[in-house]
């Protein structure tokens, strides 16, 4: 398909998304956070979900080596971590040390969890999928974890390089 103007008002159309961050143990052994606008469950049962990471991405050969990751769910409060963690690449910087986000360690991998994230989802790399200049992982989820704070709020993309919440359904 040849991207149009229609095909770029159309994908800008596509706002809020969800937004997550991907945590994987890097060759250096350093916990390297990204930050990615897709995820998805891709089994109930087994539980298992999925993430997409470009191939030319640090924290794709993180994973890769690693073969675990965590799925976290960021909340409203940590907006200017996960902008960090979306704009710098670890193979230059340790972002969890430069933002000082609160971490605590996963129960089931080798991983840490964010600690204020809404949710965290450890998982275990099964299988991967080329899919052009992506490639999507997925995990077979060994634990999850709740923020007990019921007044944290998930972080959404708004669009225009805005974040926010968005109101949940009743």
């Amino acid at each position: 398909m040849q991207i149009t103007a229609v095909y770029q008002e159309a994908i800008l159309r596509k706002y809020p998304e969800q937004i997550v961050v991907a945590i994987a143990r890097d060759p250096q052994s350093k916990f390297n956070p990204i930050t990615l606008g897709w995820t998805m469950i891709t089994s109930g049962d087994p539980p298992m979900m999925a993430v997409s990471i470009g191939l030319p991405r640090y924290s794709l050969e993180a994973i890769r080596m690693s073969r675990s990751f965590v799925i976290s769910f960021p909340s409203l409060s940590m907006a200017s971590d996960v902008l960090y963690f979306g704009t710098n690449s670890g193979r230059d910087v340790d972002k969890l040390a430069t933002c000082g986000t609160m971490t605590q360690p996963a129960a089931g991998i080798d991983c840490v969890l964010l600690s204020d994230a809404v949710a965290n989802f450890e998982c275990e790399l099964v299988s991967e999928l080329e899919t052009g200049d992506h490639v999507i992982l997925t995990g077979a989820i060994v634990a999850a974890h709740v923020n007990q704070d019921s007044t944290a709020e998930r972080l959404y993309n708004l669009g225009h390089g805005q974040f926010g919440a968005c109101s949940r359904a009743s």
